[in-house]
């Protein structure tokens, strides 16, 4: 199958054939003379030569395995996708309400320091502006309600399915992993028996540094940013709840930071709770606050 964003229900139905193996194509280089004819023999051809490979379950350069998400996992994903767009679009409409207010110099008018209060929010429905902005600042007001009545359903249907989630409440033992994002990391993981070492689902996130090896020069780069954004974005937020409540992790990360500096010790940070994930789910234990990771994982990160 080619790389593409409609082809659920193709994978639906070759489920229902009892389909062995998904492979996606995804080529490393974009031809300039294009055409489906050419895509089409070119990656008929890559499969019939490593035809045997593929059945032997053995790895093929420029093809890629895919295992489909359980139907569970792949609705927690869709929901949890859901409320990211639905509070983006909100963050977005509060801060055209802060653009309006800055406009005509309001802001400390307001009655509380924050405009998402009520009464806030009732100073902004009598608030007198000119008629334009007046007309936008009413439509704006509505769409905030809008986005507010979207996420209530949304938030209980997470909460709903979080509980039912094993691999999800064991995650929500992580300071501060609330019921979104344990359900959006547990179903990105989607089993931990596909990951044989922790690095491997590192990997699989995108945390692992990039290469460029070539004679006996190698280059070390940024973090590849490849697999799910979403789960990098958790990572990222839960990163601060867990420096503010783990001590031994906060330590490792002044060291980090005092070497490298905030951003990259953040990345590590997020590298080695990834790490931490792949052993609470592996060994079924909650997360234990200044507990040790083991010896030999404690060495390949301090190596990196």
């Amino acid at each position: 199958m080619e790389v593409c964003g409609f082809n659920h229900w193709l994978l639906v139905l070759l489920h229902r054939f009892e389909c062995r193996r998904v492979v996606l194509v995804q080529p490393e280089k974009r031809s300039k003379q294009k055409t489906d004819r050419r895509d089409a023999y070119h990656l008929g051809a890559l499969l019939w030569v490593n035809r045997a490979r593929l059945l032997a379950g053995k790895r093929v350069d420029c093809l890629r395995v895919v295992q489909p998400a359980p139907p569970r996992d792949e609705a927690a994903r869709q929901l949890t996708e859901l409320r990211k767009r639905i509070v983006r679009r909100r963050t977005r409409t509060i801060n055209s309400v802060h653009h309006l207010l800055l406009k005509h110099n309001l802001r400390q008018e307001c009655p509380t320091r924050a405009i998402k209060t009520k009464r806030a929010r009732h100073w902004l429905r009598k608030l007198q502006l000119p008629p334009i902005d007046r007309l936008e600042m009413d439509q704006l007001l509505d769409q905030w309600e809008l986005w507010d009545s979207q996420l209530k359903p949304v938030d209980a249907e997470i909460v709903r399915r979080q509980a039912e989630h094993e691999d999800a409440v064991l995650l929500s033992t992580i300071p501060g992993a609330a019921a979104y994002s344990s359900l959006s990391l547990a179903a990105r993981v989607s089993g931990v028996e596909r990951f044989a070492r922790p690095d491997s689902l590192a990997n699989f996130w995108g945390l692992v540094p990039g290469s460029n090896s070539s004679g006996n020069s190698t280059r070390i780069g940024s973090i590849t940013k490849q697999g799910s954004a979403h789960a990098r974005f958790i990572l990222g937020q839960l990163v601060l709840h867990v420096l503010k409540r783990d001590p031994r992790m906060r330590e490792w990360y002044r060291r980090i930071k005092l070497r490298r500096g905030s951003k990259i010790a953040r990345v590590a940070v997020m590298r080695r709770l990834t790490c931490v994930i792949w052993h609470m789910l592996k060994r079924r234990q909650p997360y234990v606050i200044g507990r040790p990771l083991p010896s030999g994982v404690q060495e390949r990160l301090a190596i990196a």
